[in-house]
């Protein structure tokens, strides 16, 4: 049985214990509860909206996206790594592990010209793009290493801002450091992210890369042929390796897309070539950035 009376001490007790228990806390502030299967909705609605709110909020109008491998090395480092192979293998000539990494570290070598070419390019966007502060074609990225690093450090060499959207991994993968801490993001759900990539592109360069920078591409030119994405330049540097990896002709030949939709994608070989492509295609297809109303703005006229 419950005691009639309590003493002062009982009581607090009482009360902190309702205070601190699990439930008591309010709904979107509970951790445990906001990570159950059943609020994945709201999860992905918050994924959605934070990005674009902050990014309305610093005024960001348009985007150039810049896709490729995570792996591909800057050249001094891609160099140095061929030259520990080298010596690795003259001391064990015989071993197949170490020729195998003389021949991948050689490919590093030949991959790396693209991480300059992607530096280049993101520092020759920003510097024409944001001189008057306005924040149009602002590079935007992965977030990671490897042509994404290279992107947003060259936007950083112009002074420039640039955007970083981070995915959570099963191995830990952390933002770059060139990345402006304020557009920098980080998601849960790949297919909010890739939505981002596009709600204010107004290009994208791919350069080699890997299942991802795959995904990434073939979801663009899906939603540019299907008329849920506007058309806008779709660059793809290095015609060598796609040509390889991706037989455009053949699936025109084979029927499965119309001959017309190759012309959806243009090959480039340098960051000059690409900007260039884009440059001239947005003078010939004007079109003003759309203006995003921030939130925080109509709140503040709401209330003065």
């Amino acid at each position: 049985m419950r005691p009639k009376y309590i003493t002062a001490s009982q009581h607090r007790k009482m009360i902190k214990d309702i205070i601190e228990a699990p439930n008591y806390r309010k709904a979107y502030r509970d951790r445990e509860f906001m990570d159950l299967e059943e609020l994945r909705p709201v999860r992905i609605q918050l994924e959605l909206l934070k990005p674009e709110m902050k990014l309305t909020e610093l005024d960001v109008r348009s985007t150039i996206v810049a896709f490729g491998s995570a792996r591909t090395k800057p050249p001094e480092v891609a160099k140095k790594l061929l030259r520990d192979a080298e010596r690795a293998l003259k001391k064990h000539p015989r071993r197949s592990t170490l020729k195998q990494a003389v021949s991948r570290a050689k490919s590093q070598v030949n991959q790396s010209r693209y991480y300059d070419e992607a530096r280049k390019f993101a520092r020759i966007v920003s510097k024409a793009s944001q001189r008057d502060k306005k924040r149009d074609f602002v590079i935007v990225t992965g977030g990671g290493p490897g042509i994404m690093e290279a992107a947003n450090r060259g936007a950083w060499e112009a002074d420039g801002k640039s955007i970083g959207l981070n995915i959570t991994l099963p191995f830990e993968q952390f933002p770059n450091p060139y990345i402006t801490p304020e557009l920098s993001f980080q998601f849960h759900y790949f297919a909010i992210r890739k939505m981002h990539f596009l709600m204010r592109a107004r290009a994208m360069v791919a350069f080699p890369g890997g299942f991802g920078t795959l995904d990434e591409l073939f979801e663009t030119l899906t939603l540019v042929q299907t008329g849920k994405k506007h058309k806008f330049p779709i660059l793809l540097f290095g015609r060598e390796f796609w040509t390889k990896v991706i037989n455009f002709q053949a699936l025109a030949h084979s029927g499965v897309i119309s001959p017309k939709d190759i012309n959806l994608i243009q090959f480039v070989e340098t960051a000059e070539e690409a900007w260039d492509a884009i440059r001239k295609y947005w003078k010939k297809h004007k079109t003003k950035s759309r203006k995003r109303r921030s939130l925080k703005a109509g709140r503040s006229e709401a209330n003065a």
